[in-house]
């Protein structure tokens, strides 16, 4: 089971559709509390500290006009949450596509893995990634096996053969990979 977490967390800076670049994920859940409370150091701990100067600019800007009107703060508040999300993603080496509205779902691994750090138990993560790395192997096995007999002066089907063989030892490959490399590999480091 370790082993399923580990490959996890390994996978999780490529999975593309993150949450932290939503309005309800973690890095803007830590804005509006520092936001609230006037501590930059709620969110510098999002940021490399190449990002930290850049950061702690917009924070004091912010807070400089939040104070003039309702409009002023909320566009303010979606400034600093815009180049606080941005210089996260750099630092994690992903590119900044924009804010994502509240109720953008993150992948369900994303979720089981947010469910397991909110409840201290690991039990809903291990269930999702057992069912989610059973089924991609079996189904990477299976068309695999599918293709495997054909007839030798078939080329096409025997080039079948190989393109799901080829798919599934590379799946193999990287399940293998991520979970012999530690995660924090795979993130972008200063």
């Amino acid at each position: 089971m370790i082993l399923i977490v580990i490959i996890f967390l390994a996978l999780l800076p490529t999975i593309g559709r993150s949450h932290c670049d939503t309005m309800n994920g973690p890095v803007v859940t830590a804005a509006r509390k520092a936001l609230e409370t006037g501590n930059v150091n709620l969110v510098l701990v999002w940021v490399q500290t190449s990002g930290e100067a850049e950061v702690r600019e917009a924070f004091l800007k912010t807070l400089a006009v939040r104070k003039l009107n309702p409009e002023v703060r909320e566009l303010a508040d979606m400034y600093f949450f815009e180049n606080l999300v941005r210089i996260h993603r750099a630092g994690e080496g992903v590119a900044y596509t924009g804010l994502k509205p509240a109720e953008t779902k993150p992948e369900p691994g994303i979720e089981a893995a947010d469910e397991a750090l909110r409840t201290g138990s690991l039990e809903l993560l291990k269930r999702h990634l057992d069912e989610s790395i059973h089924h991609g192997l079996a189904e990477q096995f299976e068309r695999v096996t599918a293709r495997k007999q054909y007839a030798p002066n078939d080329v096409e089907a025997g080039r079948e053969y190989v393109k799901a063989y080829v798919l599934f030892i590379h799946y193999v490959e990287r399940l293998h990979e991520a979970a012999a490399i530690p995660a924090e590999d795979h993130v972008h480091h200063e």
